[in-house]
């Protein structure tokens, strides 16, 4: 038996605009405000396929909605030969159309959320890394995919430069910082003391 001829809703885009509009709204009702803050990668390396100055400058203000209702997942805190390590994972949820309007728009580059960029929750005052992004969590429904799954992790900060203006963010670095110009003498006009 086959399917009904008189609905065809992966071809109907006014179905799939009125689910994007819903999965829009949830989010703004049930979800929190993060700032997205994109990696800058300033001497990528494609042979080893790292970047060891790495800094974070701009922030995005979206709607996130918190997945992982009933606390971290993950592998939890662990000793391992190098201490305990915390591997708590969450999952947030972000819409597309919001993620395009926010942070595409303004740098068309970046044209959905990327693994190592940052979102700073607020309410806990944490910074959590994107590890994976599930660009397609759903099944297409209605043919069209409306939001992003982010596995995150809490950020671990490596000596990447904060300058955000979010001070909560920025001090990351000033508390967590080994590199000793960040603790040098500065002169009257803020330029760090070199021998």
């Amino acid at each position: 038996m086959a399917v009904s001829t008189f609905f065809n809703n992966f071809g109907n885009s006014m179905e799939q605009e009125l689910l994007e509009d819903l999965v829009v709204e949830s989010i703004k009702t049930y979800g929190q405000d993060m700032y997205y803050l994109p990696r800058r990668r300033n001497n990528f390396d494609g042979v080893y396929y790292e970047d060891d100055i790495s800094s974070f400058d701009t922030f995005y203000t979206i709607e996130v909605y918190i997945k992982s209702t009933e606390g971290f997942g993950g592998q939890g805190s662990f000793f391992s030969k190098f201490g305990l390590e915390i591997r708590d994972q969450v999952i947030f949820s972000i819409a597309r159309r919001s993620f395009e309007i926010e942070v595409t728009r303004e740098e068309v580059n970046i044209p959905r959320p990327r693994e190592g960029d940052l979102l700073y929750f607020p309410l806990n005052k944490k910074c959590f890394e994107i590890k994976y992004v599930d660009n397609k969590p759903f099944f297409y429904q209605l043919g069209e995919l409306q939001m992003y799954d982010l596995t995150c992790e809490l950020y671990e900060y490596s000596n990447e430069t904060l300058n955000t203006g979010i001070e909560d963010i920025d001090k990351l670095q000033k508390n967590f910082s080994m590199n000793a110009i960040d603790f040098g003498i500065l002169t009257e006009t803020n330029k760090v003391l070199k021998t």
